[in-house]
């Protein structure tokens, strides 16, 4: 089974309500459900999370990271984004849906 990590900044759904309406819970987890549904086994990560939920235990657990990214980049630490880098290297799949 394919393993898939749904991240998210899950900042427009805190500030804006017209998204919050449409993702109450996150459009990380809108994804992660439906992926779930397709037999996918499914963890979601968003930025405000220790490490932005991207510990290497979670990476090491992923084969493919989905990257749902918009206006916060410049808030990912350094040593996430290198860790992220290298697993992608080393063979983890990686879709960036928005940036």
């Amino acid at each position: 089974m394919v393993k898939v990590t749904v991240w998210n900044e899950f900042r427009h759904e805190q500030k804006d309500e017209a998204v919050r309406k449409i993702y109450p819970h996150g459009i990380h987890k809108t994804i992660g459900d439906f992926l779930e549904k397709e037999g996918f086994d499914v963890q979601t990560a968003t930025l405000d999370q220790p490490e932005h939920g991207l510990t290497e235990d979670v990476l090491n657990a992923t084969d493919v990271l989905i990257w749902w990214g918009h206006m916060a980049h410049h808030e990912v630490a350094d040593e996430v984004a290198e860790r992220i880098r290298q697993k992608v290297l080393d063979g983890m799949g990686l879709i960036v849906l928005h940036s």
